[in-house]
């Protein structure tokens, strides 16, 4: 039985030695300490051993065992060695190589031209100002010169959550909060998403936004209102541009105008882009109705000012030539990467 032990050891030891990885190593070791393994065998003849003989076998059994568990850990350790060493090799990098390159996003269309506008005007001396979208009724219209039974409200096709709070149609009641709050001269512009229950179509959306502006201050007239948006449409659209000024009915402005740029596809002689006309419609404009200036503790008889507001979804299509408003909102990368 000894001869047996001993052949079993230099077997196990030979084998170990030939293992080439874990799976290889765990046969190993049911083959020689499972329990039906080679050695557990011999162990189990031990009871057909004399008093004398046991001892001496007994001891040379926990022997072999010990040193398999220590070769069969020491051969583990190695292979888990060589194998970090393989994939160190197989996995090197090179540091010193150009990392890939990441394609960079940009800005949306309405952002980047919302930057741009706002950039215009910081640099005429006016600073941005926002508010609540959700609003009171009275900073909404009341306080704009539209009461309750105003007509101009039913053209508006208010978002109302009560009788008294409602989703904003316009950006104007910033400019009323900017006036209670602020004594003149003031010069803001308040940008912003507004809401009105329109059906979603090529020209309307529930959502948009609008660039209102304000200045007030003594000695206010027309000729200002004129020339700042002059200014502002020239530097959008090009120094050569031609602006036109048409009268219009506003609540909360008197005299009252709506601006309109001659087309840059045609130059006024009348195209698809202007509908025949050779003007393009951009926005409305006024001065300040003396009554809103009074609402928000002005006296009129003091200060004057002007107001004007403009759609900036409207702005960006006349711009680019886009004829349907939902590509805005549809997150489509082949629109979206034209710009």
């Amino acid at each position: 039985m000894k001869e047996e032990l001993k052949a079993i050891r230099e077997a196990a030891e030979r084998e170990l030695r030939g293992a080439q990885d874990r799976r290889g190593l765990e046969e190993l070791r049911v083959r020689y300490l499972g329990k039906k393994g080679k050695l557990t065998a011999i162990l189990k003849r031990m009871g057909s051993l004399s008093a004398q003989e046991r001892p001496a076998v007994g001891k040379l059994a926990n022997e072999i065992r010990a040193n398999i568990e220590s070769e069969l850990a020491a051969r583990a350790q190695e292979l888990q060695k060589a194998e970090t060493a393989r994939r160190l090799e197989r996995e090197k990098i090179d540091v010193t190589l150009p990392g890939t390159r990441r394609e960079l996003g940009h800005r949306h269309p309405l952002s980047a031209e919302l930057r741009e506008i706002e950039g215009i005007f910081i640099g005429m001396g006016f600073r941005i100002v926002e508010g609540p979208e959700v609003e009171y009724d009275y900073y909404n219209f009341e306080a704009l010169n539209m009461p309750k039974d105003h007509p101009a409200r039913d053209t508006q096709d208010t978002f109302y959550i009560t009788d008294n709070i409602l989703l904003r149609t316009q950006t104007s009641p910033v400019q009323v909060r900017v006036m209670e709050k602020q004594k003149p001269p003031i010069r803001i512009i308040s940008p912003g998403r507004v809401y009105r229950s329109d059906e979603v179509d090529a020209t309307h959306s529930p959502v948009f936004h609008q660039i209102e502006g304000l200045v007030v201050d003594r000695g206010i007239t027309f000729s200002n209102l004129k020339s700042t948006l002059e200014t502002m449409i020239r530097r959008m659209y090009g120094e050569n541009s031609v602006v036109r000024f048409r009268p219009h009915h506003f609540p909360f402005t008197e005299p009252s105008a709506e601006v309109d740029v001659q087309c840059f596809a045609c130059h006024g002689r009348g195209c698809r882009l202007c509908k025949g006309e050779g003007w393009i419609e951009l926005l409305g404009c006024g001065m300040v109705h003396p009554k809103v200036l009074s609402n928000c503790g002005i006296d009129p008889e003091v200060y004057s000012g002007f107001a004007f507001g403009m759609g900036l979804e409207r702005l960006v299509m006349r711009k680019y030539q886009i004829d349907d408003m939902r590509l805005f909102h549809e997150n489509d990368v082949r629109f979206l990467s034209q710009f």
